[in-house]
């Protein structure tokens, strides 16, 4: 299926608060966004919805900057603030009262929740009881002193809502299933202080109602999203029909001439390994976590993309294979799974296919973290080809690289079982060798061979002692190529005692 519209240019976008870290299902809808405007040769959008000034960060903005820039994901526009927009929302919501599609609700919180408790109390469902919706000879109540109104949407009350989700399918609401939203409302009396004027005093746009005016001002023609929004839907598209019947729209987006409604596409949660749904508030689940447990962002962005899409059975492919297969289509209806196995899987083959110096780079991070930041003496590039067959992890490539800066010591249990009576003659003899001998590969090799003869030993013997007693473990590549990457010296010392 190819749910591209057949004359209005692709426009996609992706619009995190900035209320903490780039969580890894927003990061998911940005990557689908992203390709879906690659694949169409659109344009993507980053929007930052920041009208919850409590709780909105500059910190968190720089993050989310920061990890949409890890994982490639470049914008077309933005990064677009809503609060620079309040002009813009006030414009709009003064035309809706004016056109009788909002008005002005005075309630107080007290009345509202007296009001839900007596519906709770005949068995309905809590909703706003339309006390101060205009209607033809309704006589509203007087307008209290003091009371700050809200300004709610004037919601159809009859009919319904339907649309061609791009992932669920067809979906349809009644009108009486949702009540009168809110779209402005005056913020709390200990917020103001860091809000501009407008707000402080015509107030601050909801969500839904934010929404609709930033996707259609910026033409907005796709919106991936997690499916906890799917609720939200139907309230959006009646305030979408309303916005787009006002005169000439109030100038910023331009007429409605040519215009749509965005197509819709609700993808599942994620759930983590615990089957629980992953969120801000459970587990590491930011995008930066991962980087700095030294994951690749080609891996992450290969395994969000399977997490709730698939191409036949491709389990490993490029970004630019993504954009050419990514037409909307093979998205899943059920929540993914994150397993942490198998992105350690899909990172390890990066880690196989990575370029040594971008790899050495990564990796002089990594020890720097640790506080080894003097690596002179050893060839970050040429340990990384030699390690990194064996880790899932850049993590994992420091933790290798690591023993040739701090003093290790092996376990008892390897002590005794390597570094043996028989063996010790043959490791001074080795030690000897190796203060002379040129210091690469071949010749530590060589070195290697002569001593096995004069002491008439086999390979696994001497190796594994050598391992022991240099390494502080049994098991690495071929020693001869571990040696060659440490610092002389190193060698020698670790070898001396015994």
């Amino acid at each position: 299926m190819n749910t591209a519209p057949t004359s209005l240019p692709v426009r996609t976008r992706i619009a995190p608060s900035p209320t903490g870290f780039l969580h890894l299902g927003t990061a998911r809808t940005a990557l689908y966004s992203w390709a879906y405007a690659r694949h169409h040769g659109g344009q993507f959008v980053l929007r930052i919805e920041d009208t919850d000034v409590a709780r909105s960060t500059q910190d968190s903005v720089d993050q989310i900057i920061a990890s949409m820039k890890w994982l490639g994901l470049d914008v077309d526009e933005g990064p677009i603030f809503q609060m620079q927009r309040l002009a813009r929302y006030h414009a709009v919501a003064e035309q809706l009262i004016a056109a009788g599609l909002a008005y002005r609700c005075y309630s107080t919180p007290e009345e509202l929740d007296a009001m839900r408790e007596a519906q709770r109390a005949r068995g309905e469902k809590t909703h706003y009881d339309g006390r101060w919706r205009p209607e033809p000879g309704k006589v509203l109540p007087p307008v209290p002193p003091g009371v700050k109104p809200v300004l709610r949407f004037k919601n159809p009350q009859d009919g319904e809502v339907t649309w061609h989700d791009l992932v669920k399918g067809p979906i349809t609401i009644a009108n009486r299933e949702i009540d009168d939203l809110i779209i402005l409302r005056h913020p709390p009396e200990d917020a103001t202080a860091e809000l501009p004027e407008a707000a402080r005093t015509l107030g601050v746009p909801t969500y839904n109602f934010a929404v609709v005016v930033d996707d259609w001002d910026m033409r907005i023609t796709h919106v991936f999203r997690g499916d906890e929004h799917v609720n939200n839907t139907p309230w959006q598209i009646n305030i979408f029909h309303a916005v787009m019947s006002l005169p000439q729209h109030a100038g910023a987006g331009g007429g409605a001439e040519g215009r749509a409604l965005p197509q819709f596409g609700h993808c599942p949660i994620i759930l983590g390994d615990d089957g629980l749904k992953l969120s801000k508030r459970r587990g590491a689940v930011s995008v930066t976590a991962y980087e700095e447990a030294g994951y690749l962002p080609e891996a992450m962005l290969n395994y969000l993309a399977r997490l709730g899409w698939s191409h036949g059975d491709e389990e490993l492919f490029s970004r630019e294979q993504m954009v050419q297969w990514f037409d909307g289509s093979h998205l899943a209806r059920s929540p993914a799974q994150w397993d942490p196995a198998k992105l350690a899987w899909v990172n390890g083959h990066y880690m196989k296919q990575a370029d040594d110096d971008r790899l050495a780079a990564l990796l002089r991070a990594q020890l720097a973290a640790r506080g080894i930041t003097d690596a002179q003496g050893v060839d970050l590039r040429a340990a990384s080809a030699l390690f990194k067959d064996r880790c899932a992890t850049v993590v994992e490539l420091a933790d290798w690289v690591e023993m040739m800066f701090v003093d290790v010591k092996a376990s008892a249990e390897d002590l005794a079982a390597h570094v043996t009576e028989t063996v010790k003659p043959a490791l001074r003899t080795l030690r000897d060798r190796l203060a002379s001998v040129d210091w690469d590969k071949p010749t530590i090799a060589q070195a290697l061979k002569d001593t096995l003869a004069a002491h008439g030993l086999k390979m696994p013997q001497l190796a594994l002692a050598v391992r022991v007693l240099v390494c502080g473990r049994a098991q690495t590549p071929s020693i001869d190529a571990v040696l060659g990457l440490f610092p002389r010296q190193k060698v020698l010392l670790r070898l001396q005692h015994v």
